[in-house]
């Protein structure tokens, strides 16, 4: 059932009011995949605007809390932490993000946001000398929290 339309077919945001307050957190990962020689210069700081990883890092933390600002139906949500972690691999850098919050909706959205906007920080950061970066494979790897439970992605693309 979607939820997200009221009774006449139109968009709505959904009602929370009555939902359970508990503690929630969101696990997401995505990768940016870019010629080796631009990890290169990523891992040996050679990036002329700066040290790619740290300004990405701040991006994806102010991505996730602008969440409700960019995706339409998002529910504005006081953050309790939001943390990112960058795997510098020969051809990409994985990116995952943990967030978490104490409320009645989940944080599955900040975390993919967070995910996102941190690739894209990265593309932004480096596009001066690789143009064919690619952002890919952003997917939820776990949630914790809610009316649903404890989800736990399966499957090769964990």
């Amino acid at each position: 059932m979607l939820t997200h339309f009221n009774e006449k077919g139109l968009a709505r945001m959904v009602e929370v009011t009555s939902k359970e307050t508990t503690h929630r957190v969101a696990v997401a990962r995505g990768s940016i995949y870019m010629k080796p020689e631009t990890i290169m210069a990523v891992k040996n700081a050679a990036i002329k605007k700066g040290d790619v990883i740290q300004v990405a890092q701040i991006g994806g933390i102010m991505g996730s809390k602008k969440t409700s600002e960019i995706i339409p139906m998002c529910h504005p949500l006081m953050l309790t932490g939001v943390d990112l972690n960058f795997d510098v691999l020969e051809s990409e850098i994985v990116i995952e993000s943990v967030v978490q919050t104490v409320g009645v909706t989940g944080v599955e959205m900040e975390a993919l946001t967070a995910v996102t906007i941190a690739a894209l920080t990265i593309y932004d950061m480096c596009k001066a000398i690789d143009k064919e970066m690619v952002i890919g494979n952003v997917r939820l790897i776990e949630k914790m929290g809610g009316k649903s439970g404890h989800y736990v992605r399966q499957g090769e693309d964990v």
